[in-house]
This record gives structure tokens, sequence and C-alpha cells, in this order.
């Protein structure tokens, strides 16, 4: 059990990053798309965008990956405070799915509050608009994606962290170096 970390983060961060995950697969499905009208009385054309609710979905992915990475960071007081890693290939490991899983929810949370915020924008009846644009097609599925590949990073992150803080430090034996002050007559 030593070094394996706490079951209840690590379903937590799971659960947290899968609900994101489904939110962001429903943001995608549910975007908005668009239709031409003509107004009969003045005659111009305008689009109309079907409901608000991908951006609904959206903000609730960004919340859920955002509480995820929280928690995280919380419990490992963010790797930098607390208790310091042992030297070694776990702090090593640690500081690599550490900084890789900031990498990809930074990149996952810019997606997906890119297409919240373009979907909503797009949501609203805009003169003028013969083309009555969305959202490109894949930008929710793109931070799902990311989504996913920030929770595993996160699960190796908070395994290796665990084993780099319960290892006792090893310290050297200096006896049989060879290497001394006082030489041979």
């Amino acid at each position: 059990m030593e070094g394996k970390g706490s079951s209840l983060v690590h379903l937590l961060v799971i659960v947290l990053s899968l609900t994101a995950f489904g939110f962001a697969i429903a943001a995608e499905r549910r975007r908005s798309t668009g239709t031409i009208r003509t107004d009969s009385a003045t005659n111009a054309t305008y689009c109309v965008y079907h409901s608000d609710v991908a951006t609904g979905y959206g903000v609730g992915a960004f919340l859920f990956l955002l509480s995820s990475e929280s928690l995280l960071m919380g419990v490992t007081k963010c790797m930098c405070f607390g208790i310091p890693l042992t030297p070694g290939a776990n702090r090593a490991w640690t500081i690599i799915y550490f900084l890789s899983s900031w990498a990809t929810f930074i990149v996952a949370e810019a997606c997906i509050v890119a297409g919240a915020k373009n979907n909503g924008y797009h949501t609203k009846y805009i003169y003028g608009h013969f083309s009555c644009e969305t959202i490109r097609k894949g930008i929710f599925i793109a931070g799902a994606v990311f989504v996913i590949a920030t929770m595993v990073l996160n699960v190796y992150y908070y395994m290796y962290f665990t084993k780099a803080t319960s290892q006792p430090a090893r310290k050297a034996n200096h006896s049989n170096s060879g290497v001394g002050m006082a030489g041979y007559a």
C-alpha cells in the first residue's frame, strides 16, 4: 500500500474528469445551428439559431475539469508546498506528469471555453449574416480528448507523487567511497 495514495482522491479525480468529458461530448452534440429567415415586413435576411444548451454544457465541462484539477492540486499542495519529494526516478516522473497534466489541462479548458463562448455568441439573432455561421465542428471534441489526457496524466502524477513523498531519503554510504583526506604512508 506504500506510495499508492488515497483511493478516494483517485476516484474523485476520475469521476470529475469523466463528468467533464461527458459534458464536452454533450456540448458537441448540441452545438447551435442556424437557419436563414427572411422578415416578411422588411424583407431583411437574418439567421435564427437554435437553443443555447451547448454553452451550458461547455460551462459544466469547464467547471468539472477545474474541480478535478483543483482537488488534486489541493491534495498535493501543487507539488511545491508540504512534504518534499525524495530524489530519484519517482520525483522525476512526478515533475514530468505534473507539467504535462497542466499543459493538457490548459488546452482542454481553452477548447471548452472557446467553444462555449462562440456557441453562446451564435445563438443570438444576427442580421446581415447570410452564411449563418456556427462554431467549428470538433472544438468540444478536442476539449474532451484533452480532458481524458488530463485525467490520465493526473492519475499518474498523483501515483508518482505519493511514491516520491512516502519513500525515505537514502543516505549515501561514504565509508566505501575510497576518497579521503588522510594519505597512506
